[in-house]
């Protein structure tokens, strides 16, 4: 184990900052890299064929099916499953690629693809409906190997905007909610957005509550609408997570894992985190045992 959990980048060469690559090739080339954890600052669109392996993404196992999608949102830690074989297609993109208006930002922040509100991130289809999912990738694919031109971006976006939209689609008609529209997701929506950039910093609701521009009561009417949780349990699972990511995935001390969440007095950290987990008869070194988190093969 390391340090930090890595975490990887665009290719700041790329022409636009959108990829297909074969799931195939790409786990035969960097499998030593791709079985550790690691976060990634682009969404990922798995597009899987025939296979059928685990992967793991934030302690979370998830048994992919064949020709199923898999959506997994950007800064997430995820790790591949070594001992199984990965085929089908990967889709990556970042923000500046396809959010070029405040709508495009809006569809993403309020897509139950990417969105981890949806407790399920895949969608099983039958093979006749996946390949018009395959045919997009193709799609993507050869108009990316074209010369660059003004069209272009214009057109890979248009067909990666396509692949979303039917995606939801079919995700609907299995039954899954879309979230409704309105001030309550927007303000939880922003919440999430400003917690995430400042959780190490900021842990009162009041924080968040006076950079929205509202009040502690209304954001709380707002989350419990939306995600059926409090601020501040919202916040207090956005330190849980990452906790658990650097207790799990690296070798940083206890008192190192509190000075990177922004607390200075690590007595202090381990009666938070003991807190949280209600279970204060337990070493906090005990954690990977107490939740049965997978093992990494490192």
């Amino acid at each position: 184990m390391t340090k930090e959990i890595k975490k990887l980048r665009f290719k700041p060469s790329e022409d636009l900052q959108i990829e297909v690559i074969s799931l195939n090739q790409l786990v035969q080339a960097n499998i030593e890299q791709m079985k550790h954890p690691h976060r990634v600052d682009f969404y990922h669109i798995y597009l899987f064929t025939s296979c059928h392996p685990t992967h793991y993404v934030d302690f979370e196992p998830i048994s992919v099916e064949p020709y199923s999608l898999l959506f997994i949102d950007k800064d997430r830690v995820h790790y591949f499953d070594p001992n199984q074989p990965y085929d089908g297609f990967l889709i990556i993109f970042t923000d500046e690629f396809f959010c070029t208006s405040q709508q495009d930002i809006n569809l993403l922040r309020s897509s139950i693809l990417f969105n981890s509100i949806v407790d399920q991130p895949t969608v099983k289809l039958e093979k006749i409906d996946f390949e018009k999912y395959a045919n997009l990738c193709r799609h993507i694919l050869e108009e990316l190997n074209l010369p660059a031109d003004k069209a272009k971006p214009i057109i890979v976006k248009n067909l990666l905007h396509n692949l979303l939209l039917l995606a939801e689609r079919d995700k609907l008609k299995q039954g899954f909610t879309k979230v409704k529209k309105g001030a309550d997701l927007d303000y939880t929506m922003l919440f999430r957005d400003l917690l995430e950039t400042n959780f190490t910093k900021l842990k009162s609701v009041n924080d968040y509550a006076k950079m929205i521009c509202i009040s502690e009561k209304r954001l709380g009417q707002a989350t419990a609408k939306i995600l059926g949780k409090s601020p501040k349990e919202i916040i207090n699972d956005r330190i849980l997570l990452e906790a658990k990511r650097l207790l799990v995935h690296t070798h940083l001390s206890i008192k190192e894992i509190g000075q990177n969440l922004g607390f200075e007095d690590p007595a202090y950290f381990i009666r938070y985190f003991k807190k949280i987990l209600k279970l204060p008869q337990y070493p906090l070194e005990n954690l990977f045992q107490i939740n049965n988190f997978p093992k990494v093969p490192y």
